[in-house]
């Protein structure tokens, strides 16, 4: 019952409308009122941010900020992957033999995620991790490794929440809400899919780098509302870090993997 009537109130809320007046108020010069009670609810570290608060055009601008020089050390063992965005940890494993992965026991399938069957079947009995970025994060996304893309597109229209009542009582908003897929090639030929999920209202991920080419830390792009970010890898390719725990904290550039 509690999942139904989430889910007619997320469908009642969620228009194009509504994301329309959410956009222009958090985009609105009168927003940036706002973010120094912001900063102070979701206790964010201020002297990591590379501007001076009010600098800041609006409220949109303070969440998609960019930081110092320095202030998340990039893990640059070639043999290790980074985590690419500052976030929690909500699930990972293995992927089981039919292509399923859990996530606050709710199954999804590769296929749903990806999209695409042929893709999809390169992952089976992989790993995945799952990472949620809430409004308290630095929102920009970093490459989790040197690699070269080899695809990218675009699934879904619409986003519903991801945070801890959208992924309980959502419609599996990991394989229904906008997302862009990028595949990556690495050392010899060996893969790995990096999968940003838009989050409610607004589809909002937008890419700062372009080309083919990625570099382990480098910005490839960020996400303008809170989010989620899923990575893929194949069978007996890595092995997860010690640091990661369901649950967890993570910042970009600390180790979450390890090649075998």
């Amino acid at each position: 019952m509690k999942e139904k009537i989430y889910q007619r109130l997320i469908e009642l809320t969620n228009g194009k409308y509504s994301s329309l007046v959410l956009k222009r108020l958090v985009t609105s010069t009168f927003s940036k009122n706002f973010i120094q009670r912001y900063s102070k609810v979701y206790e964010i570290d201020l002297s990591e941010v590379s501007r001076d608060l009010q600098s800041f055009s609006s409220l949109q601008d303070f969440f998609t900020r960019q930081l110092k020089e320095g202030a998340r050390p990039i893990h640059l063992h070639e043999q290790t992957f980074i985590s690419p965005v500052d976030a929690k940890v909500e699930a990972f494993g293995t992927i089981k033999c039919d292509a399923v992965f859990t996530v606050k026991n709710k199954p999804y399938t590769l296929q749903d995620l990806l999209g695409k069957d042929q893709i999809a079947e390169k992952y089976k009995n992989g790993n995945y991790i799952v990472f949620y970025l809430s409004p308290a994060n630095y929102h920009r996304i970093h490459s989790p490794l040197d690699g070269t893309v080899i695809r990218q597109y675009v699934l879904g229209k619409k986003s519903y929440p991801v945070n801890q009542l959208g992924l309980t009582y959502g419609k599996k908003p990991i394989s229904h809400n906008y997302r862009m897929i990028s595949e990556l090639q690495y050392q010899n030929n060996k893969n790995f899919a990096l999968v940003k999920v838009g989050a409610m209202f607004v589809n909002s991920i937008q890419l700062t780098n372009t080309s083919k080419t990625w570099k382990k830390g480098q910005e490839i792009g960020y996400f303008s509302f809170g989010s989620t970010v899923v990575m893929l890898f194949e069978e007996n390719f890595i092995h997860f870090t010690e640091n990661i725990q369901k649950g967890h904290a993570v910042k970009m550039g600390e180790p979450i993997a390890i090649m075998i």
